[in-house]
């Protein structure tokens, strides 16, 4: 019988074992980029600024070699990051806003690498492959995007977040760049999300009081800060995010991440 189990399970394809522990890798690299491997294999970058001042790790884009998809909530220059140079090199498909995902072929964005299937807007929900699925929801921000230094603002569409759905594992919300807004409610009962990436910086996005207010809305029981301490502009610290998740939230715990640092969920 053991022999029996042994090579009933050799025979599983390796995609079902890993779906099956159903643990997702979740890896800050500053600011708010982040990549997650789901459990089958599938790979996103969402908004991959790798380079951002804050990561001293100079060759962390270099060492990312595979990606299926890059999501990019807004034409922010944080944002789109090094978004282009990474899709060229994996082959990765852009989920984003319609005319974001337009306006970065002024920045050589290969054509094949954007079309209806992975661009869209608030409201849709994205199939993406058996794996992973993304839902794209509003976000209350601005969105331009200039394609070379000193060139003109282009039209980049609406700001957006997204819910990343994965199959064997986590719901992620990741918000973008966004101000605390009352549909987050909505967001929570259609969605469900286990893990909040929530911008606390504030000046630009939420501050640490709205991101637990977020937090609350949505039911979310992990918390990552994300955008915070890149510019000096943005104050808001993890500390001040876990007292205000005491006071509007204690259901959900804050995972703070280092920059590099991945966890598992």
């Amino acid at each position: 019988m053991k022999i029996f189990a042994l090579l009933t399970l050799a025979a599983v394809p390796a995609f079902a074992q890993a779906a099956a522990k159903g643990k997702t890798e979740v890896t800050w690299y500053g600011h708010a980029a982040f990549v997650v491997k789901a459990p089958g294999g599938t790979t996103l970058a969402i908004d991959p600024w790798i380079s951002n001042p804050a990561n001293k790790d100079k060759t962390a884009s270099e060492k990312i070699q595979k990606l299926d998809y890059i999501l990019i909530s807004h034409g922010h220059f944080d944002h789109v990051g090094d978004a282009i140079a990474l899709q060229k090199k994996t082959g990765a498909k852009i989920v984003a806003s319609f005319e974001l995902g337009s306006a970065l072929g002024a920045a050589g964005l290969p054509k094949e690498a954007s079309g209806f299937d992975t661009l869209g807007n608030a409201g849709g929900v994205l199939q993406l492959n058996d794996e992973v699925t993304v839902a794209l929801v509003p976000a209350v921000h601005s969105s331009s995007f200039q394609a070379a230094e000193n060139g003109p603002l282009l039209y980049a569409g609406a700001p957006l977040g997204f819910i990343v759905q994965i199959k064997g594992g986590p719901t992620l919300y990741h918000t973008g760049d966004t101000a605390y807004f009352a549909e987050m409610k909505h967001i929570g009962d259609r969605f469900h999300p286990d893990v909040l990436l929530a911008c606390i910086g504030g000046h630009f996005t939420m501050d640490p009081a709205d991101a637990a207010l977020a937090a609350r809305d949505t039911g979310a029981k992990s918390v990552v800060p994300m955008h915070y301490g890149t510019f000096p502009v943005l104050t808001g610290t993890p500390e001040e995010l876990a007292k205000a998740l005491k006071k509007s939230a204690p259901r959900g715990k804050m995972v703070q991440l280092k920059i590099g640092e991945t966890r598992t969920f």
